[in-house]
């Protein structure tokens, strides 16, 4: 038995729950969460971390996809567990989910164990093949002339869309968001001219634009995204100090234990080092980060500030 097992179950111990989680000592099974559909991008960070995680920990390694409401199905679920053997991984916007609903039942932040970032990525801004615009300047004009055109996201509190509200603040523009029910059908009308614009993970915009059916204004990343230098960052063509670094992280339930965290950070940390996972991650458009628990914490404070403020300035109010 390797030494996160012992941890694990020292810690079930000193909880009172090994009654509760006798299974857990005969089937050695780390559950990951993952609180959004089978083929999303955490779901397919969980899966490639699979392998690697199960030689690390020694152990059986579940995904369970509990998707709905947003996310908060699946993070209510961790967030009242007391299996020590749970985590989740979930994206930087979980953050904002208390500024798009007024029943969120759990603190976004504090109600979790932070564990690590894990990578982040880059989104661009892409316009239908038939916009003229192929640059900040120009798309900038086009948006000033073109007022009440609108932009596509999957939904409220998403990437796409917190991506687009900070562009037109920061920009002085105007356009009105069409949110779809998931991302499949926000980039097909894109692609079909429906809808002229919207933000969407780069390499999804990559493949696009090989088939010829939209343009890149520009990444969200300040610097140009490492696996894609040839797109200029919105930053360095004028949208100064523009930002946007779409991030994820793993969590544990509240109270976890301070060296049981350490053990989990330290075998994902083992696991994202693994050459199939490196692959993988690379593929995906996905840049490597790690940290430690207090710097996740920074970020996620930092992050839901920058949000709160764009959304607030955007009026945007809680269903």
């Amino acid at each position: 038995m390797n030494e996160l097992r012992r941890t694990i179950l020292a810690g079930i111990a000193a909880s009172g729950l090994g009654a509760m989680n006798g299974a857990l000592a005969q089937q050695k099974v780390l559950r990951m969460v993952v609180p959004v559909t089978p083929g999303t991008t955490p779901d397919t960070i969980a899966r490639a971390l699979g392998p690697a995680l199960q030689t690390q920990l020694s152990s059986g390694y579940v995904v369970d996809n509990r998707a709905g409401a947003s996310g908060m199905i699946g993070m209510g679920y961790v967030a009242k567990s007391s299996d020590l053997a749970t985590l989740m991984i979930v994206p930087a916007t979980t953050l904002t989910l208390p500024l798009f609903y007024k029943q969120v039942d759990f603190d976004v932040i504090d109600g979790f164990s932070p564990i690590t970032q894990v990578c982040s990525t880059s989104f661009a801004l892409v316009v239908n093949k038939d916009v003229p615009a192929s640059n900040v300047s120009e798309f900038v004009a086009w948006a000033k002339a073109n007022k009440g055109r609108f932009y596509a996201s999957p939904g409220q509190g998403t990437h796409h869309h917190l991506c687009m509200e900070l562009f037109k603040q920061q920009m002085n523009i105007a356009l009105e968001h069409v949110a779809y029910k998931g991302s499949a059908a926000a980039v097909t009308d894109v692609l079909g001219g429906q809808v002229p614009t919207m933000f969407m993970p780069i390499q999804t915009a990559v493949a696009q634009v090989k088939a010829g059916r939209v343009k890149i204004i520009g990444g969200s990343l300040r610097d140009r995204h490492p696996d894609f230098k040839d797109i200029p960052s919105l930053h360095e063509q004028g949208a100064t100090n523009y930002h946007v670094d779409p991030w994820y992280a793993i969590w544990g339930p509240p109270k976890m234990p301070a060296a049981l965290v350490q053990q989990y950070r330290q075998a994902i940390v083992a696991a994202l080092n693994d050459p199939a996972v490196k692959d993988s991650f690379q593929q995906q458009g996905l840049i490597l980060k790690t940290g430690t628990p207090a710097e996740l914490l920074v970020l996620a404070r930092a992050e839901s500030q920058l949000w709160t403020r764009v959304v607030r300035e955007a009026n945007i109010k809680p269903e």
